[in-house]
């Protein structure tokens, strides 16, 4: 661009609702389109109206103030027909939540949903996720796992929720509070299993990010003795481990497969439908076939 030209100026943004995803701690951890969106749309909705000054403030965009407009759980039902009329007038809407993701355990799905029922454009702007930068460095298996959101705050009904997560063949990943962390990481352990592997961060992305890494018995003691901790917190727990079959178990598979199969199509038949090691299932079958 030649010396002196002004940068040419933004389009504004098209007409529709757009999730915008904000930092969870880092202030820079935010999208240029997400800037844009926040600098451009004709309304912002905000979980807290305050939170998303600041934001703007760090990141020096400046808005009439009369165009960010407060929603969240406690206000959504009045708020959406003000937010749809807008829509339906072709203007642009920017919901953003406190930090993160909207959507994800926070409010925004029925305006969301609402929207698409009206027939406009609902568009994700991607960003910052605690369920993602919990569950990235975790150290535990990322190709399945489902999102539990808050366990509830009751024992009992904790206790129910977790039996129905138990035998969930995917990494599990919860957000709670750190007032009531030692006990859901005591509950975890009772109902999903002391040894299974899990972690525990918080303040991501922030001054004194922390992830503690362990079992989930040893994580529960160690939350219990130490006391609540500060910051938001992310667990992340490790998916159910199968218990190793019996050796005489593998042997009679082994058996009936080679009975039919070549022996390196036996072991693979075995190690698949077991969920155990090739090269294990190979060595017992050689000490089979010696031993005939």
């Amino acid at each position: 661009m030649p010396a002196g030209d002004a940068a040419p100026a933004r389009e504004p943004p098209a007409p529709g609702l757009y999730l915008v995803a904000t930092p969870i701690g880092h202030a820079r951890d935010i999208t240029l389109r997400a800037l844009d969106l926040l600098g451009g749309a004709d309304l912002l909705a905000a979980e807290d109206t305050r939170t998303t000054r600041r934001l703007l403030e760090i990141h020096g965009l400046r808005r009439d103030p009369r165009s960010i407009l407060p929603y969240h759980d406690h206000n959504g039902a009045a708020q959406r027909p003000r937010l749809l009329a807008a829509l339906a007038e072709g203007r642009s809407v920017a919901l953003v939540s406190d930090a993160g993701t909207p959507l994800l355990a926070d409010p925004g799905y029925r305006l969301a949903a609402e929207a698409i029922a009206a027939g406009h454009a609902v568009r994700a702007v991607p960003g910052a996720s605690a369920l993602l930068a919990g569950l990235a460095v975790a150290g535990l298996p990322t190709d399945r796992f489902l999102f539990a959101g808050f366990l509830p705050p009751r024992a009992a009904a904790r206790r129910r929720a977790l039996g129905e997560l138990a035998e969930v063949p995917s990494t599990l990943v919860f957000y709670e509070s750190p007032r009531r962390l030692a006990e859901a990481l005591a509950a975890m352990a009772e109902t999903l299993g002391a040894g299974r592997q899990a972690s525990v961060s918080r303040e991501l992305t922030k001054r004194f990010e922390e992830t503690r890494r362990g079992r989930l018995g040893d994580l529960a003691a160690a939350y219990g003795e130490s006391g609540p901790p500060k910051g938001e917190i992310v667990v992340v727990v490790g998916p159910p481990v199968a218990e190793a079959p019996e050796e005489a178990a593998v042997d009679a598979a082994l058996l009936a497969a080679l009975g039919r199969a070549s022996l390196k199509d036996a072991v693979a038949e075995v190690a698949d439908a077991l969920g155990l090691p090739r090269r294990e299932v190979y060595g017992r079958a050689l000490a089979l076939t010696r031993a005939r």
